[in-house]
């Protein structure tokens, strides 16, 4: 009975799918080839890749031997381009592809304006984008950046725009940046943008809580126990605390920290 092997690793965008017999990776063009160890077959007569696919066509490269490149300036794809290798290889040996991390999304932009306006309205241009990869839009509060919102990426081009609702202003001077990442792990950052609200500060009533808090505006907000523990948080008026254990908590809410009794 032929062996089969199925095995699959997924990232943002990009897919590696490994067959007894084929290997197809599926990701968009960022301006580098491939490079494939080509074993021996299982017989020892002959390498192991038999063919190799982009797109559906049949490469010209030079697959009979130990190692090759899938060259792929030889089908004028520009960034950002959808791209499906197909290796078709003999059942009783398995190539390695060097580098599959080449067709996933990087994280590449650059921006050129933002501005975020009085009602929350981030808006931003971008240039430079190799890849579809998601914006993360972070606001500073309660001294840590916050996610508040996630925007996809149009992921190519040099001046795309976007518009983001924020519905978590706070009082004061508020604070908001981008953040990407890729593949690598490692978050890329635009600098933040600020906007300074005249709204009048939010304030919250009780001190010592038998069930409810409430603050005289929506805000968002946070409670942590006296182990650092977050046990509520959300967006509203109110915050029903009436299934918290009598205790100190610490209540983060619009800009501010504070601490309040459980009764």
């Amino acid at each position: 009975m032929k062996k089969v092997l199925l095995l699959i690793t997924s990232f943002i965008s990009t897919t590696f799918i490994c067959f007894a017999g084929n290997i197809i990776l599926e990701g968009n063009y960022q301006g580098k080839n491939l490079y494939v160890q080509n074993p021996f077959a299982g017989t020892g007569v002959g390498f192991c890749v038999q063919k190799v696919e982009v797109n559906g066509q049949v490469t010209t490269d030079e697959i009979n031997s130990s190692a090759f490149e899938i060259d792929f300036n030889n089908y004028q794809f520009k960034i950002g381009d959808k791209v499906t290798v197909k290796i078709t290889h003999k059942d009783d040996c398995k190539p390695k592809v060097l580098n599959p991390e080449v067709l996933k999304p990087k994280s590449t932009f650059e921006v050129t304006t933002m501005k975020l306006d009085g009602d929350g309205s981030l808006k931003w241009n971008t240039k430079n984008e190799t890849g579809k990869l998601p914006f993360i839009i972070e606001q500073y509060r309660w001294n840590k950046w916050v996610k508040v919102g996630e925007m996809d990426g149009k992921g190519i081009g040099d001046n795309n725009e976007y518009v983001f609702k924020i519905s978590t202003l706070h009082t004061g001077e508020n604070q908001v940046r981008l953040k990407q990442v890729d593949y690598t792990s490692q978050p890329r950052y635009s600098k933040p943008v600020k906007f300074v609200s005249t709204q009048p500060e939010i304030t919250y009533t009780p001190v010592k809580v038998a069930k409810d808090i409430t603050f005289s505006a929506e805000t968002l907000y946070e409670i942590y126990d006296q182990y650092g523990n977050v046990v509520k948080k959300g967006f509203g008026k109110t915050i029903d605390c009436g299934n918290l254990a009598k205790g100190v908590y610490y209540l983060n809410y619009d800009n501010k920290t504070a601490e309040f009794i459980k009764k």
